[in-house]
């Protein structure tokens, strides 16, 4: 029945793209961040939806939308950059098989990135895009935060819809994504409109928000924790009674603290104890190799450059005995370990050329994001109240992915560049509206003007 569900959905999508295209676009969302053809068995493999739908994405762009105003965005131009650059260093890598297979879903992800913006050219739009990728994200989100309540939960023990350690299925990118999603939930519960902000919208968001928070728990991914305190500190600048608000987060994290299983706050406890855990150092030895790695080649060794590391390293070990406290080296051999930073990730592979690309694209976001919230603040109604809001929610998703980005190799994670095509999209739309607005006053100037104009013209009647 699943299989048959899942095989459906897709399909119907496809048939109502018929006749509104652009729901070919949120089909491709869905299809990218739930991965249907993975979780089906028979029904849902008999295409390649994620191609077709990729496909008809851009042809009913092509053949159906209206071209009135198109632009090419800044960003986007950083966007289409970034994947010139990572073809280039392709043709160099040095491992071409390996390289090649990530290229296959780099560029797509780059691809779409670029093109969504385009589509997104009114409130509804970005609003069904943002939707779609909360609620596809929220099946897996729901499922993940269940299991973890029901005890199912552990490192490498949180088994998700498609046993596949790759894209938003792995663990540390699930809890980072989670994280980074909540802002975006807290919006609709305030200014959403496809459903409207009642009880029952409330609600959900809440039950939804409180299952992005067991995610960190159910992975025991530690880049999950980090993520959620820089939410909290960042949830600071909008919040009006922050005393009340700092005081309501410590006691709910107090509360909290005896319902956490052991093997989750033995394993957060690590964080503070970098060298003597052999995951962290073994982080740390990659870093460094990868910096003495670009010394060599400052452009970069292609997509999986890391396979080719292999080190040696000493770490401190403890040992307790009664009162007593030693501590003892063993060596440690480590070979063809992943970056686990995107920062790494981008130095390693595409070199400080990709390094600096990608860095901009992150950093301008942020930055936009900043500049669209401050020219709304203090703003509301349904014409001018959203804009400010959204923008903030979309900075703080950036500021939460760069966090957890910085212990994970998610450089090109399809879902962060989807929310990056949303901050282009939310620029653009202001950028239309704004400039909509001042050609319609520059119109009602010159009408004043000529009304004016031929009033100063005609003879006084007063004068014979």
């Amino acid at each position: 029945m699943l299989d048959l569900a899942l095989f459906l959905s897709v399909i119907g999508m496809f048939l109502l793209g018929l006749r509104k295209p652009f729901i070919w676009v949120l089909a491709y969302l869905y299809i990218d961040i739930l991965a249907p053809q993975k979780i089906g068995w028979s029904l849902a493999q008999l295409l390649p939806v994620s191609l077709v739908a990729f496909l008809l994405a851009f042809g009913g762009w092509a053949v159906a939308e209206k071209k009135d105003g198109f632009r090419f965005s800044f960003r986007q131009g950083i966007l289409l950059a970034l994947l010139i650059w990572c073809f280039i260093t392709l043709q160099w890598a040095d491992y071409p098989d390996s390289a090649a297979e990530k290229w296959a879903w780099v560029w797509k992800a780059l691809i779409f990135a670029i093109f969504l913006p385009l589509t997104l050219t009114t409130r509804l739009r970005i609003e069904s895009a943002m939707l779609i990728m909360v609620l596809t994200a929220g099946a897996i989100i729901i499922s993940a935060g269940l299991k973890t309540v029901g005890g199912g939960g552990g490192y490498g023990n949180l088994y998700l819809f498609v046993n596949d350690n790759s894209n938003i299925y792995e663990s540390s990118t699930l809890a980072t994504v989670s994280i980074a999603l909540i802002p975006i939930i807290l919006w609709f519960t305030r200014h959403g409109t496809i459903f409207p902000p009642d009880w029952r919208v409330k609600g959900f968001a809440a039950a939804l928000i409180f299952a992005c928070l067991m995610i960190p728990i159910g992975t025991e991914a530690r880049t999950g924790l980090l993520c959620i305190a820089v939410l909290g500190m960042m949830l600071l600048r909008d919040v009006k009674k922050r005393f009340v608000y700092i005081g309501a987060a410590a006691a709910l994290g107090l509360v909290s603290l005896p319902f956490l299983p052991s093997s989750f706050t033995d394993r957060m406890a690590t964080i503070k104890e970098a060298q003597s855990e052999q995951s962290a150092s073994t982080r740390m030895q990659v870093w460094a190799w990868t910096l003495d790695y670009v010394e060599r080649k400052p452009l970069g060794g292609g997509f999986d450059v890391y396979i080719g590391n292999s080190f040696s390293y000493q770490m401190p070990v403890k040992e307790v005995d009664g009162n007593t406290t030693r501590v003892r080296y063993r060596e440690v051999t480590e070979s063809s370990r992943a970056f686990h930073s995107s920062w790494f990730e981008m130095l390693g592979e595409q070199g400080w050329p990709g390094l600096f690309i990608w860095t901009l694209l992150h950093i301008t976001g942020i930055v936009q994001m900043e500049r669209i919230r401050r020219r709304y603040a203090g703003k509301t109604g349904k014409i001018e109240g959203w804009q400010g809001p959204l923008a903030s929610a979309l900075q703080f998703s950036n500021v939460i992915y760069l966090v957890g980005a910085t212990f994970q190799g998610i450089a090109f994670q399809p879902v962060i560049l989807m929310l990056v095509g949303l901050q282009i999209a939310l620029a653009e739309h202001v950028k239309r509206r704004e400039s909509a607005i001042d050609k319609a006053a520059f119109k009602a100037v010159k009408a004043a003007n000529k009304r004016a104009d031929a009033r100063g013209s005609a003879p006084d009647p007063a004068i014979p």
